[in-house]
């Protein structure tokens, strides 16, 4: 069995997806199946997939897989449209191999990448780390936030923003063991905006991640509803996944007063745009969590002038 899954949840992304593909087909090496997780997709994904396939096995329905031109393994999955937490719940219940990583369907690997994640894993890795955490490229060739101090060999996920080490997206390569653990991910009917790093906090709050400075991914945001972009309307569209997200943030034990403070605003915010009265009681830290309460309220009034 190969040792890494690539992931990829994809909803109606069928004129960026290809990249995704023809990235891994230029991959040096083949250590690594693709997995696709189509969130309900209208658009033509489904059949481009299956037309990358030269030997398939099973027909064109919710699940099909099969071996590509370029000679690794490519599995594909159809489910109600739910969120993309929703599509890394079915990638983690079917992911198999040691390690993952999840390349949006917009976003693609420089050729070496899947070579250097296997390399750093194989000389540093063990089970004593989360998995790797590597680079993510703009389409200029910039890394996002610039590259890892060159010193740091490893890192909690959670330290590089509250220490101010790096602010900007990175790519995690995770052990899959790890993620089972806390997967799935249980949100709320309707509320399609519950960002899957919600698993990925409580995995690397007790382990730390091999830092990789080198590029693992390549970004291009797109013009549209991603989570990347509109946060003001996620906050509002989803408020109760964003109030649970914050509670977590809360307990995390890595982290520090000041970002637990901010946690207790957005969540006070969260739970006022959700409409729950009962934000105190639900809280395991009511004295910060009612001491944020009159910053979380101006937070409440800003996102619904945001958002008017």
């Amino acid at each position: 069995m190969v040792p890494l899954t690539v992931f990829t949840p994809a909803y109606n992304r069928a004129h960026t997806i290809w990249r995704t593909y023809e990235s891994l087909c230029r991959q040096t090496s083949k250590e690594f199946e693709w997995l696709v997780v189509d969130d309900g997709s209208t658009d033509d994904t489904k059949s481009l997939v299956a037309s990358w396939l030269t030997q398939q096995q099973g027909s064109l329905g919710t699940v099909f897989e099969g071996e590509c031109a370029a000679g690794f393994k490519i599995k594909y999955i159809w489910k109600e449209n739910g969120g993309l937490h929703t599509g890394y719940n079915t990638a983690y219940a079917n992911i198999e191999t040691e390690l993952c990583v999840c390349i949006d369907s917009d976003d693609w690997m420089p050729d070496d990448a899947v070579e250097k994640i296997m390399k750093c894993w194989r000389e540093k890795g063990g089970e004593q780390y989360a998995g790797i955490m590597g680079l993510d490229f703009d389409t200029e060739g910039k890394p996002l936030g610039g590259f890892f101090p060159e010193e740091l060999t490893e890192a909690y996920f959670l330290d590089m923003y509250i220490k101010n080490i790096h602010r900007a997206d990175s790519k995690e390569v995770m052990r899959t063991d790890l993620m089972k653990k806390v997967a799935p991910q249980v949100g709320f009917e309707g509320e399609k905006n519950f960002n899957p790093v919600y698993m990925l906090l409580q995995v690397c709050d007790d382990y730390p991640l091999l830092v990789l400075n080198e590029n693992l991914c390549i970004v291009e945001y797109q013009q549209d509803d991603s989570m990347s972009r509109g946060i003001y309307r996620q906050y509002v569209n989803s408020p109760r996944s964003f109030a649970k997200l914050r509670l977590m943030e809360m307990k995390l034990k890595r982290n520090t007063f000041k970002n637990r403070f901010r946690s207790a605003v957005h969540y006070v915010s969260s739970c006022m745009l959700a409409g729950d009265g009962c934000w105190l009681s639900q809280a395991s830290n009511k004295c910060l969590v009612l001491a944020a309460s009159p910053l979380g309220l101006l937070l409440y009034f800003f996102i619904k002038y945001k958002t008017k």
